[in-house]
């Protein structure tokens, strides 16, 4: 069976080194199994080691998959605070592997797929990476758009309006069978959308920990990774999707945070956590809680949904564990409607 991710390595080496100064003797392309939606390549050449981001094969919903606002956003926060890998050649639709793509430098360091860091030395440890999450997360929210050249990066205001019709189209799009709670969850959101506070940051989309690089010997984020959803919007949408994994089943595949003591593991508390937000950001503090906490809820289940139904299609990026997203999109709105019956 043919892998439809595989890149043909013979006619992607003389084109990357024509495009990517330096770049010489491509050895080896190893795809990385984590991730579902652009498929990620390490590749091995004599002048170093690359990281390679494309489009998925197959035909894809529209407005998915822009990996070129990825390497936009990326190449533009190079000038920031916001620590990112250095971006190296964007292709065009037209590539030799027939679809877009991108390198950027292969950065060495550690990534915590478990929230609650069982390789971290001790509680003191763990405080300070969860601090350096926060510290990078509220830089973003800082970074001012207009210099950085991402003025027109999306459209400022109405943030979760627009969002709301996005993903609620993309979820009707992707959707393979009725699911009670979504639609209560839809029709929540639709009657308790905020009024627009005129808020407007570059925010990241897909803010967690398993989507930056840590140093290997300090607490310290050496890069934000995965910026396939970010745009302008609104920062609480951010932090609010950040508290919401860590309310998922740690036994999940989510590996969230709930059901486990974050103080005997030495981890802030979700409201700590985003008050020292608040505090950096020098707000008051975030109300409407349970709104962005529920939007979080069913942002990722749309996207869980897009990625199940790929798998339906036969061009996901990892197929078999794509397979087990359709269960999670019935979790996350199980979870999303607890909450909002329950404010809890």
């Amino acid at each position: 069976m043919n892998d439809l991710n595989a890149l043909d390595q013979a006619a992607l080496a003389p084109y990357l080194e024509a495009h990517i100064p330096g770049f010489g003797g491509l050895s080896a392309i190893e795809k990385f199994k984590s991730g579902q939606s652009n498929p990620t390549y390490l590749l091995t050449a004599a002048s170093g080691r690359y990281v390679l981001r494309a489009k998925p094969p197959g035909q894809l919903l529209k407005s998915a998959h822009q990996v070129d606002r990825e390497f936009r956003v990326m190449k533009a926060l190079a000038a920031t605070a916001v620590p990112v890998p250095r971006m190296l050649h964007l292709s065009n639709e037209d590539s030799p592997i027939g679809r877009m793509f991108y390198v950027m430098e292969f950065l060495d360091g550690c990534i915590f797929w478990d929230p609650s860091l069982p390789e971290a030395s001790g509680n003191e440890d763990r405080a300070a990476i969860y601090d350096a999450m926060n510290a990078t997360l509220a830089a973003l929210h800082d970074v001012d758009v207009e210099a950085v050249g991402l003025g027109d990066f999306g459209k400022p205001g109405s943030y979760f309006e627009r969002q709301f019709g996005r993903w609620t189209s993309q979820y009707r799009a992707s959707e393979t069978g009725t699911i009670p709670d979504m639609d209560q969850l839809i029709a929540w959101l639709e009657t308790h959308m905020p009024a627009d506070d005129g808020r407007v940051s570059l925010v990241h989309g897909d803010y967690r920990l398993d989507n930056m690089i840590f140093a290997a010997s300090e607490p310290k984020v050496v890069a934000v990774l995965d910026w396939e959803l970010s745009t302008l919007g609104h920062p609480f949408a951010d932090i609010a999707y950040q508290c919401m994994q860590w309310r998922l089943p740690h036994a999940s595949g989510f590996r969230g945070l709930g059901g486990l003591d974050r103080s005997v593991l030495g981890l802030p508390s979700e409201e700590a956590y985003v008050d020292a937000y608040c505090g950096r950001r020098e707000i008051a503090g975030i109300g409407n809680w349970s709104f962005f906490l529920a939007f979080s809820f069913f942002r990722l289940a749309a996207i869980c949904q897009g990625v199940y139904r790929r798998a339906l299609d036969g061009n996901a990026s990892n197929p078999e564990k794509a397979r087990t997203y359709g269960e999670a999109v019935k979790l996350l709105a199980a979870l999303a409607v607890d909450l909002i019956d329950n404010k809890i």
